[in-house]
């Protein structure tokens, strides 16, 4: 099965494009940095060239229904006018009309995205691998070159993470100089969704099944948020075939595990308790605040399909099965026997996972070099400058493997006999 993500909007005005698929603004080919929500309102006027776009209709399409005063949709102007090179007193690409709200009076040229001729190619293959109890397993690869191997983490969908535009940016990069391995975890996405066994040890039998079912002899793994508990635990049972790790938003011990006064167990369970009343139902709310925890920057648009995601991707009841697993995991006994050079990275105000735990990570796997980065969001988002140092430092980490070059894979097999489970402990 193929897919191609779905076509953005370039927008040319004068030495400038704004890429909505990308959320990118360029002059010329140079990326130039602007905050997530100046973007948003450049694409929305942009989009609307035709007429006075009002204040109000501004403030809803960028902020939604929270509230913002006056002042800030003013700053977000001046940034929008000076990434053009505007100014108030020129306004030649945005005008203010009084009493009324604003209008792009230069001229703009719109584009499909795919007409760049970029990554819109790339194309990503669905297949599936059958675990030892007979969970069939959904897993893609996008991308050429050495694998590169990405252990499922919290809730995800092979299509729709592949047309999110908070995962677009993530899946582009990493296919770029690999080829990627992804899957969906049991339970979720195009996985089998009525499971009995959602244990960590299946957790990570599901990586064992994919990789071998895809034939990968050696090769690196990158994780995110509770994959990295995974990658950990797979590395210290099969360190002949990990040749580098690289760990982002990750912790040690699951939320239960890690309490340590009864406001903090309180606090991971109410999330459990108020998952059957409102992960199902049409008011998004809830879904809502659990994804602002996650993209506390993101814009309206990445907020709806992160919220989405929650609702398509599985039930109210095995997500309270997979909160439940994850929030015992402790991997601190798995941690100092992983052999493979390590990097570690976490944003210093992530409000998901504790900065203090990817501290503990990169303290406990030997030899683990640990990058801290300036952000509030779990999941980077491709605006913020914390992206680009993320996405330098992996790279570089990366291109670094002395064994990339033995890194090989043969011809789909049975899968191999898995070594008996190395257990994580629970809270």
């Amino acid at each position: 099965m193929a897919t191609t993500p779905t076509d953005g909007v370039v927008y040319a005005c004068g030495a400038y494009e704004l890429d909505t698929r990308l959320h990118e603004l360029r002059r010329g080919s140079e990326p130039q940095h602007v905050e997530p929500q100046v973007f948003d309102v450049l694409a929305h006027l942009f989009a609307r060239r035709d007429r006075v776009v009002p204040k109000e209709e501004l403030l809803d399409a960028v902020w939604g229904h929270r509230y913002v005063a006056p002042t800030t949709l003013n700053s977000r102007i001046k940034a929008a006018r000076q990434a053009l090179g505007d100014d108030g007193t020129a306004q030649r690409v945005i005008r203010t009309v009084h009493g009324l709200g604003f209008r792009v009076v230069a001229d703009v040229v719109e584009r499909t995205a795919a007409a760049t001729g970029g990554p819109a190619t790339l194309e990503q293959h669905i297949r599936f691998a059958t675990a030892t109890d007979g969970v069939r397993i959904a897993h893609a690869t996008s991308g050429t070159g050495p694998p590169l191997v990405k252990p499922a983490n919290w809730l995800t969908h092979l299509e729709h993470d592949w047309e999110s535009p908070v995962w677009q940016h993530w899946l582009r990069e990493l296919s770029r100089d690999h080829t990627l391995v992804r899957y969906d975890e049991r339970g979720c996405g195009l996985s089998d969704r009525d499971v009995a066994d959602l244990s960590f040890d299946a957790w990570v039998h599901d990586l064992e099944t994919v990789v071998d079912a895809l034939g990968l002899e050696r090769f690196p793994l990158l994780a995110l948020s509770q994959g990295c508990a995974v990658a950990i635990a797979y590395a210290a049972r099969h360190p002949e075939r990990v040749s580098r790790l690289v760990l982002y938003g990750g912790y040690v011990q699951g939320a239960l595990t890690r309490a340590r006064t009864a406001e903090e167990r309180e606090e991971a369970e109410l999330v459990m308790r108020q998952m059957p009343l409102g992960w199902g139902r049409d008011n998004p709310a809830f879904r809502l605040f659990f994804a602002a925890r996650f993209l506390p920057e993101g814009t309206p648009e990445q907020l709806r399909w992160f919220s989405d995601l929650q609702r398509i991707t599985t039930t109210p009841e095995i997500a309270v099965r997979l909160r439940s697993t994850a929030s015992t995991i402790d991997v601190s006994e798995l941690a100092p026997l992983v052999r493979a050079p390590t990097l570690v990275l976490h944003a210093t105000g992530d409000a998901v996972i504790p900065f203090d735990q990817g501290r503990l990570l990169a303290a406990l796997v030997p030899g683990a070099r640990f990058i801290s980065l300036e952000s509030r969001n779990h999941v980077l988002l491709e605006t913020e400058p914390a992206w680009a140092r993320f996405t330098d430092e992996v790279r570089r980490f990366l291109a670094a493997d002395d064994d990339r070059a033995a890194v090989t894979s043969r011809s789909p097999r049975p899968p191999r006999r898995s070594a008996p489970p190395t257990r994580s402990r629970s809270g």
